[in-house]
């Protein structure tokens, strides 16, 4: 049952973040960035469970479309860390606010209570499987 309503969430988020131009690796990128200090690729990777080269190709083209680019560590020159430019900002500002609304539709049949229920058991589930993958 979690990967039917995975992949029925999934479904949904495509076709809303498809009128921001992202796929929904890219919008959570972007959710993890901001303007001043971003993060490393090797740091985002880890982050959404990509390989090192996913990363790069999707930095790549969210860099071509202007909604990052990519700075030189100021702590190790060997290093770049990913921002957001600010059209990068209003975009997932904007992308953020639509996806909330969604998700909040989405989740009509479920009451407040049964809604704070579940996040509690997935917030749950997601930290005993998240140790799972930490060394």
């Amino acid at each position: 049952m979690i990967h039917d309503i995975y992949v029925m969430l999934d479904d949904g988020d495509r076709h809303l973040l498809r009128a921001f131009d992202l796929s929904t690796s890219q919008y959570a990128a972007l959710r993890l960035l901001d303007e001043a200090e971003g993060l490393r690729l090797t740091d985002i990777g880890e982050r959404l469970l990509l390989d090192k080269s996913t990363v790069t190709r999707m930095i790549d083209r969210l860099e071509r479309l202007d909604l990052v680019r990519r700075l030189p560590d100021p702590l190790d020159r060997r290093v770049l860390r990913v921002v957001l430019t600010p059209h990068g900002s209003s975009v997932r500002d904007a992308s953020s606010a639509t996806y909330i609304r969604s998700l909040v539709r989405r989740m009509h049949t479920l009451t407040d209570d049964e809604q704070r229920q579940l996040y509690a058991l997935l917030d749950k589930l997601y930290v005993g499987l998240r140790s799972d993958l930490i060394p």
